[in-house]
């Protein structure tokens, strides 16, 4: 069992790296998004140019950013919850509640990526392009998408997986820190280290 459960920890821990990639990707994603709309602003405003899709694409831009975050937010616990009833309950109880919430957690995530890929399915199905200048193809914009909700929900069910074979393990406490509401101390350490790049940074 321990062997098993250090195999899928990990695969865990190579699943969150690549969450980490694509949350990066997501963030400068949004900072590309942003200068694309201050220069079509820009442009309109003085030299009367315009993308004349400016919209669409910085839809298409959000949507996958979105997506593409999914799976960093998961794995680095920084999604909201409301957990004031149940970091009160005994250890033993509040494992199989995190356990539950992760499998009808990974039950939507499934669900989503159902439903993107019939979307994605539909659109190379007709060939379907956006109705800008642009002609986009949807598949391009979708399919990033797609894969951003299929990197989240891969994210769900190594966890998933992890965190039964913690609870079969007698590892309670394990489970509770690998899906638990994050603490202060986990805030200070992430503080820490963010100080600590900082000053590498100055240093180089």
């Amino acid at each position: 069992m321990n062997g098993l459960l250090t195999q899928v920890r990990r695969l865990r821990s190579g699943v969150s790296a690549l969450a980490t990639f694509m949350g990066l990707a997501a963030g400068w994603n949004y900072v590309a998004c942003a200068i694309f709309i201050t220069v079509d602003v820009v442009g309109r405003a003085f030299f009367g140019v315009s993308s004349a899709a400016t919209v669409e694409v910085t839809g298409y831009m959000l949507a996958i950013g979105i997506a593409w975050g999914l799976a960093h937010t998961l794995a680095r616990r920084a999604h909201i919850r409301v957990d004031v009833l149940v970091n009160r309950l005994p250890l033993a109880l509040r494992a199989w509640l995190h356990l539950v919430a992760l499998a009808l957690l990974g039950i939507f995530a499934a669900f989503c990526v159902w439903a993107a890929w019939s979307l994605v399915d539909e659109s190379i199905l007709f060939d379907a392009h956006d109705n800008t200048s642009l002609r986009i193809p949807l598949v391009i914009p979708q399919g990033l998408w797609l894969t951003g909700i299929a990197a989240f929900c891969l994210m769900v069910f190594v966890l998933l997986l992890e965190a039964l074979l913690s609870l079969l393990a007698g590892q309670g406490a394990e489970l509770d820190r690998l899906l638990g509401s994050r603490t202060l101390e986990d805030e200070t350490a992430e503080a820490l280290e963010a100080v600590e790049m900082a000053r590498r940074g100055e240093k180089a």
